[in-house]
């Protein structure tokens, strides 16, 4: 999660681990800059996809535009300002948490550090 950048993006091994085809992916042209300290990033391109917080008895569901991107991060994906604006998110920094109303009261997204395979 991170507040100050103006975009969601995506690893592309992530899209690849998910098996959501490299077909989805929609060109642009306009570098970014932030991710990469000190220099510019370029966009593989842009996907929508629909992202669920929340279980079965307490949801929310979005469709979120990521920017996709070829280098390896730390994350699968970071979740920027438009996903906070979309999702109406309250992030609470300290404990790396974030709270999203749902279908049936608030949602409590929390932070792993476990790194998946």
């Amino acid at each position: 999660m991170d507040g100050g950048i103006d975009l969601n993006i995506m690893c592309i091994v992530t899209l690849d681990a998910m098996g959501i085809g490299r077909s989805r992916i929609r060109p642009i042209g306009a570098p970014f800059h932030g991710i990469v300290p000190g220099k510019q990033a370029v966009s593989l391109g842009q996907i929508n996809l629909l992202i669920t917080f929340g279980d079965p008895t307490n949801y929310r569901i979005e469709t979120l535009t990521f920017n996709v991107v070829g280098f390896h991060r730390t994350y699968h994906a970071i979740l920027g300002r438009p996903c906070y604006t979309k999702f109406m998110v309250v992030p609470i920094y300290t404990y790396l948490k974030f709270k999203v109303p749902g279908s049936r009261g608030v949602i409590t997204i929390s932070a792993t550090f476990l790194r998946g395979g």
